[in-house]
């Protein structure tokens, strides 16, 4: 796929910093706000910490997570409560999942991936479609992941894509076996049907 960039060995501070460009020139090309999506997980958090320090006009951003689980924000496993922690505090606007969102179209979709080939909560058990036509779903993961056993609410592929560009970050050499197949075609998870579909460049951090 050649709208895939692998970027190797880049730091956290090295992410925010790639982030905050691409949010600096989305906000200077345009006179409204701009939105971007964002993973949960624990990866991400860390360059969240980074990303906030950046000197840009948050008030005119606003930061949609992926997924959720469906739970009280105060929740640990609560996407949402984390991340309104971190943005919210710099002005940013941050949006609660629920079934009737309609998310905008995103100056960068940042999406996680697990071992599984799954993004956002979209699961291989759930078959997510390249042409659904729903924005978010509500969603049981099959297996229900032992860590977090709760229902999801989701973006689906065609709001993912809704976006100018794609991001992920991969750590491990298990997660990049299988993001470096659906590169490939050899797979049909839920990973490879969103880059197969993608039309905008993605960057993949490992």
């Amino acid at each position: 796929m050649d709208n895939v960039i692998l970027m190797d060995g880049q730091s956290v501070g090295d992410i925010a910093r790639w982030i905050a460009d691409r949010l600096h020139s989305a906000l200077t090309g345009s006179t409204g706000d701009i939105a971007i999506s964002v993973p949960g997980g624990s990866t991400p958090f860390p360059i969240f910490d980074e990303l906030v320090k950046a000197d840009l006009d948050w008030s005119r951003v606003s930061v949609w997570p992926g997924d959720d689980r469906i739970v009280p924000e105060d929740h640990d496993a609560s996407n949402t409560g984390k991340i309104r922690a971190i943005f919210e505090p710099v002005g940013a606007q941050v949006v609660a999942l629920n079934e009737e969102a309609t998310p905008p179209h995103f100056a960068l979709c940042w999406l996680g991936m697990g071992d599984d080939g799954h993004i956002a909560s979209l699961f291989p058990n759930t078959d997510p479609q390249v042409d659904d036509p729903q924005v978010m779903r509500r969603l049981t993961p099959d297996p229900l992941p032992a860590h977090a056993p709760f229902d999801r609410i989701t973006m689906t592929i065609p709001a993912l894509l809704r976006s100018d560009a794609l991001m992920f970050v991969i750590r491990g050499n298990d997660k990049f076996r299988v993001f470096d197949e659906a590169i490939k075609g050899e797979h049909d998870l839920p990973i490879a049907r969103v880059l197969g579909a993608a039309h905008q460049k993605v960057t993949c951090f490992t």
